[in-house]
């Protein structure tokens, strides 16, 4: 058989120049879907170069989206790739998910995915054109509003305007989150709401008590803050509450953070009776608990929150971020009214406000009713995809909400996280192990966060968990973790 030999780019890097050609002569019909490309020791051979060269040319064509490696079978045009979807002047990076399947976009929407890597590292919500136009919509509106427009130039307190206060607890109270207008504060996302409660509430040196596994958030603020970060146990029910009273019994912790509907990453709920107890503690030994909402979830998952059990010392954070747009960086803390004036004025000096525009913004798509309607859209599909999650991986040991965002997988016995990491990287997937979200120095879980939302697509997704499928079952040694 004639080997296959690409024309390269003497101006580029070779490897590069290899990636370009496979490019060109897929789109020009040399390189059909399912062409084998030649091994790497003989092309290299046929070219004069490395065979390190081609590996990293055959690495960068994969990275793309062009190409499949199989272990023990060779390098493979990618069978979504066809001379119509990449053209001759430059590849194409994105095409509409539907018509690469054969089949029509989901809920008739043109999603559109990278072919050149999958990134499940952040906790996103789902991808859907409603987010873009209710954007739009809203700043059409303000433009056209002369009172609106005035809002967003004029200078504002640090709590927000009254009106905006009600409206945003409203909504919370149909979201299943009731509050109370007079003690919330406006934030610049959730981030800002933890930066203020350890600002306003904490000194340097003082105990923070976090879950063994955390928002990595919590953990650069308390470090910034020069906090002594203690570490609690977790289990199926949550924070061991139990560890934290034989803690409480040696040292008494200014505050403890919690994720009482699901912990990130492990996905775990704190139970009822954990509840109670963490709230019998702070009350006990006096100090103030930071409960973090933010991934949202709906009331039928969800348990009492523990500024419901105890409001007189619970602070609780929450964001329209997880639920509109990921740009939109508004967050709500709630907290005693007695405590208000004290995070007003950490707010003032960090920022002075939160920026009008931005709570207009989201106060006028709360007002045109195009956000319900998103929102009921999500949470639907982000169970669609944990039940597909479930369905491809439920050979391994699986933790999350039926609405979670994420999925935490816990690696068979003898298989390393961050050689997943590496290995999945280079099929394109990207992943998180658990060391990002370790508190203090134990050794982190041999676990992969996956972020099912951030996906462009159940297409896309499945894509994904197909590959991490085929690398737990791939014995360790076959394995690609280098280039």
């Amino acid at each position: 058989m004639t080997i296959w030999m690409p024309m390269l780019d003497p101006a580029m890097p070779r490897y590069r120049a290899l990636a370009d050609a496979i490019r060109l002569d897929i789109a020009s019909g040399r390189l059909p879907a399912g062409t084998r490309l030649p091994p790497q020791r003989r092309l290299a051979d046929a070219l004069g170069v490395t065979v390190g060269t081609i590996t990293r040319g055959y690495a960068e064509a994969e990275r793309r989206g062009l190409v499949t490696s199989r272990v023990g079978s060779g390098t493979y045009i990618n069978g979504l790739v066809s001379a119509q979807r990449v053209s001759a002047e430059g590849f194409g990076h994105v095409f509409r998910v539907g018509a690469a399947c054969g089949e029509p976009p989901d809920a008739g929407v043109s999603w559109e995915a990278s072919l050149e890597s999958i990134d499940l590292t952040m906790s996103l919500p789902p991808p859907h054109p409603a987010r873009q136009q209710g954007m739009a919509d809203a700043l059409v509106a303000i433009s056209q509003s002369p009172a609106a427009l005035q809002h967003c130039v004029d200078y504002q307190n640090e709590f927000g305007r009254d009106n905006q206060r009600q409206l945003l607890a409203n909504w919370m109270g149909e979201l299943g989150v009731p509050v109370v207008a007079e003690e919330l504060m406006l934030t610049q996302g959730g981030q800002n709401g933890i930066t203020l409660a350890l600002s306003a509430l904490m000194a340097p040196g003082e105990a923070l008590v976090a879950g063994a596994l955390t928002y990595p958030g919590l953990i650069s603020a308390s470090a910034e803050r020069g906090l002594k970060l203690l570490r609690i146990p977790l289990d199926e029910e949550g924070m061991d509450i139990e560890a934290l009273a034989r803690l409480c019994r040696q040292q008494v912790p200014r505050m403890v953070y919690v994720m009482a509907e699901q912990n990130n990453p492990g996905g775990a709920q704190l139970s009822h009776a954990r509840r109670e107890a963490l709230v019998a503690l702070a009350r006990q030994y006096d100090f103030w608990i930071l409960e973090d909402g933010v991934q949202y979830l709906p009331p039928e998952e969800c348990g009492m929150q523990l500024y419901q059990l105890a409001p007189e010392r619970t602070l609780y954070l929450f964001s329209t971020s997880k639920l509109l747009a990921g740009g939109l960086r508004l967050g709500v803390l709630r907290a005693p009214v007695a405590l208000l004036p004290r995070l007003g004025a950490t707010l003032r000096s960090h920022s002075w406000m939160v920026a009008p525009l931005l709570v207009e913004t989201v106060c006028t798509w709360l007002t045109s009713g195009n956000a319900a309607p998103l929102i009921a859209w999500q949470m639907e599909e982000v169970r669609a995809r944990q039940r597909l999650a479930h369905s491809v991986l439920n050979e391994w040991s699986l933790a999350a909400r039926p609405s979670s965002f994420d999925l935490w997988l816990e690696l068979p016995e003898g298989q390393r996280s961050q050689a997943m990491v590496e290995s999945l990287a280079i099929r394109g997937i990207h992943v998180t192990s658990a060391e990002p979200f370790c508190v203090g120095n134990e050794p982190p879980p041999q676990a992969l966060r996956l972020c099912l939302s951030a996906a462009a697509s159940r297409e896309t997704l499945t894509h994904a968990l197909e590959i991490v499928r085929e690398l737990l079952l791939a014995p360790p040694a076959l394995r690609c973790t280098t280039l």
